[in-house]
């Protein structure tokens, strides 16, 4: 039986809204359950994702052109109406008349007066052009931006004292974008070169990374799934954001290297650096969570990397035994996420200000800790997936005055190096890089 794609994004809207889960998890899990042919599994990614990423634009749609208070609409017509809303605004492929037909079936299966209310509401909005006044921007800012770009107030006020009014609108433009699939090929299994022409050949078209030699980012899969492009079975590449990969470019791994990944899961930066190891040396990848251990072992064995070494560890602890052992400590410390929310949307409403503040004084401890591990001579790393200055330069400052045998090793010309979506086109992400002197 054909699964319809739009009442699957209401089921999985639903569930996340219930269940408090991230937007991948349950799509992910959802779509696994079900035969979907691509189509069919597109649609229902971008009705999820669309409805996330603009969730406060259409929720003010809502509120301007129901009688009836938002609180007291049905949580499934809601999510009905904002798919409806969404693919009138920003679907120009999918008619006038399927949006709202479709959207009307949906919430006839609830009653027959929700499909009346749904279908008075999206024909009213036709009738207006489709467009509906946002608070003045000059008078209200800051609301004006909230709703236009969906990020939360404090959101808005917090990227704009960091940035700027002008750069933060384009960060928020940007982290509304879904992002292009990047990739990794594996150098010890392909060359760049040689996995390239097998691309070509089945059709998928992709783009060299300007800022990683192994890196390309893929305009078009050509109707595969990832796990369908050729060599994925063997190893020939791994999925990482351009960013993240960054950070095993500018950690200079040296052949025979140690090295020492605290906060390793997924493991895109673990499987890199041991890649760039040429199956020499050793990295010890290290996580508090079991099961997030597993996904670095499947990718480890994928890859045919025989150098990782996987630990469950507490980041928070101090293990005497690797005092002073490591060529290269990376710390991809825990943090608010602000950087990846193209790709998790729902970031932006789970997020506050104390919790950011919450983080800080666990990132400073795994830090601390983690510089204990560090050879004299050898590399300490610091990288997050955020965008908050209290989250990157300021932790690194303040480890730097408690720790005078460390300094700052310039990236590109610069203390620091932090990628913008709205500038490098990747995550979100901030890199520090440091050296422990020798006596």
């Amino acid at each position: 039986m054909k699964i319809n794609a739009r009442k699957l994004s209401l089921r999985i809207l639903d569930e996340i809204e219930q269940m408090h889960e991230f937007s991948h998890v349950v799509l992910g899990r959802t779509l696994n359950q079900y035969e979907i042919d691509s189509a069919d599994r597109r649609l229902t990614s971008q009705l999820v994702f669309g409805v996330l990423e603009n969730k406060l634009l259409l929720d003010y749609y809502i509120r301007k052109l129901s009688a009836q208070r938002f609180t007291r609409i049905d949580r499934s017509v809601v999510n009905i109406l904002r798919m409806g809303f969404y693919q009138l605004k920003f679907m120009d492929k999918i008619p006038e008349s399927a949006a709202v037909d479709e959207s009307v079936k949906l919430a006839k299966s609830i009653s027959q007066s929700n499909g009346s209310f749904v279908n008075g509401i999206l024909r009213n909005f036709i009738r207006k052009g489709k467009n509906i006044e946002l608070p003045n921007r000059k008078q209200h800012p800051i609301t004006h931006l909230s709703i236009m770009y969906s990020f939360p107030e404090w959101l808005v006020a917090f990227w704009i004292e960091q940035y700027g009014i002008a750069f933060a609108e384009k960060l928020m433009f940007s982290s509304n974008k879904t992002p292009k699939l990047s990739i990794r090929v594996n150098t010890n299994s392909i060359s760049v070169d040689a996995f390239k022409l097998t691309l070509d050949q089945v059709g998928i078209k992709y783009k060299e990374s300007e800022l990683i030699e192994e890196g390309l980012l893929i305009d078009d899969l050509n109707g595969y799934s990832v796990k369908e492009i050729p060599g994925f079975e063997n190893g020939a590449f791994a999925i990482q954001d351009i960013s993240s990969m960054c950070v095993g470019k500018y950690a200079g791994v040296k052949d025979g290297d140690v090295i020492i990944d605290v906060c390793a899961a997924p493991g895109g930066k673990t499987t890199h650096v041991a890649q760039l190891l040429n199956q020499t040396g050793q990295v010890i990848a290290r996580d508090l969570h079991e099961e997030k251990l597993k996904l670095i072992s499947e990718n480890a064995q994928r890859l045919n990397l025989k150098n990782i070494k996987i630990e469950q560890f507490d980041a928070m602890l101090v293990d005497e035994t690797l005092i002073e052992q490591a060529d290269i400590v990376m710390v991809d410390a825990p943090c608010s996420g602000l950087g990846i929310i193209r790709r998790k949307p729902d970031i932006k409403y789970n997020k506050s200000l104390e919790s950011l503040n919450e983080l800080v004084p666990i990132q400073s401890e795994i830090l601390s800790i983690s510089s204990r591990y560090v050879k004299p001579g050898g590399t300490l790393l610091y990288s997050t997936c955020t965008l908050n200055v209290h989250e990157n330069q300021e932790i690194v400052d303040s480890f730097l005055s408690d720790h005078p045998d460390f300094e700052i090793e310039n990236i590109s010309d610069q203390s620091y190096l932090t990628l913008f979506p709205s500038v490098h086109q990747t995550d979100g992400f901030f890199i520090a890089k440091m050296k422990k002197m020798t006596l």
